[in-house]
């Protein structure tokens, strides 16, 4: 019997864990949980049930890790702390910023259930996270940049469609190809947001709606389009459906960096990610941080942990002579 995971959401990044499952040999998927009526979500994986998220607490006994696949904004900061109290626990929590009391709560619940709270998976927080942290510790004398895109952003997407007279919408987020060419040249400029990256929205409106209105609006909002170049087309639902019905992502993290006693010599490094699918990319990324939970909680350990806080060889379904034999 392989590790026992749970999915506790069911959109597109709880479908994206179930195809990672798929692909492990050593993973099996034991159920998923939803707030919805069970009867009303189909699976792919044969065999599985669903259940109510009511039922997750009486079945601590028959899963190894809990895979949260909800949203940073208002269900992860409860439901994995609730719940890293009885399972080994993986989120994808992505807000930067309160990443330290996320994790503060996680930590405190899962050391009291003695199991593993591991939070922030994906890849940005994640693999860039990773990146960026090898990069500082080999040329501490340094700059790091990060972009991200060309890639949808569901939450900007998102915040599109809450305006009057807004049917659909997409949004891309864009780096600048000549910041990103800067930095790459070793230039180390000092970057403002907006010079960073622009976004291009593509628009359904209502027939008849104030296109102009609904534009301004976009490109005045704050905290999502203020603050950066926005360009926004207007499209039918057609067009829309046919275009960019995809959830592509992606990015850099680069650290342009000096060494020698002078600092003469110049380094850069990078990390790039190109994503036809961002939920199924980022739960493959959770599948493996489940494996890596499991594994520590079977050596003993407990508590809130980071990607950063796990061994590369954790990850891996290979055994460390595997690893040693063909990675190393």
């Amino acid at each position: 019997m392989g590790i026992r995971i749970g999915i506790l959401g069911y959109g597109n990044l709880g479908r994206g864990v179930e195809a990672a499952i798929a692909q492990n040999p050593d993973m099996e998927l034991v159920g998923v949980f939803t707030r919805r009526d069970p009867a009303s979500v189909k699976i792919t994986t044969k065999g599985v049930s669903v259940y109510h998220t009511d039922d997750a607490e009486k079945m601590t006994d028959k899963i190894d890790v809990m895979v949260i696949c909800g949203g940073s904004a208002t269900d992860l900061p409860h439901l994995t702390p609730k719940y890293a109290e009885l399972f080994n626990v993986v989120d994808s929590f992505d807000t930067h910023a309160n990443i330290p009391t996320h994790f503060a709560s996680v930590d405190a619940a899962a050391k009291k259930g003695g199991k593993i709270g591991l939070i922030s998976c994906g890849w940005d927080p994640g693999m860039f996270s990773l990146n960026r942290v090898y990069a500082n510790a080999v040329l501490p004398q340094g700059k790091d940049y990060t972009f991200w895109g060309r890639g949808v952003s569901q939450g900007h997407s998102d915040a599109i469609r809450r305006i009057a007279g807004v049917v659909d919408a997409r949004q891309y987020t864009c780096p600048v190809e000549g910041a990103v060419a800067s930095v790459r040249a070793g230039e180390n400029p000092e970057l403002t947001t907006r010079q960073k990256h622009t976004r291009e929205c593509f628009v359904v409106a209502e027939e008849g709606a104030d296109r102009d209105r609904i534009a301004q609006e976009i490109k005045r909002m704050p905290n999502y389009f203020a603050d950066y170049d926005t360009t926004v087309h207007f499209i039918s639902q057609e067009e829309l459906d046919r275009d960019h019905k995809g959830l592509p992502h992606g990015g850099f993290v680069i650290r342009s960096g000096k060494t020698g006693f002078d600092g003469e010599h110049q380094h850069i490094i990078e990390y790039s990610l190109k994503l036809d699918s961002n939920p199924e990319f980022t739960g493959s990324v959770l599948a493996a941080c489940a494996r890596a939970a499991y594994r520590m909680n079977q050596e003993g350990q407990s508590g809130g942990k980071t990607m950063l806080d796990i061994a590369p060889a954790y990850l891996c379904a290979q055994s460390g002579e595997e690893l040693r034999a063909h990675m190393l």
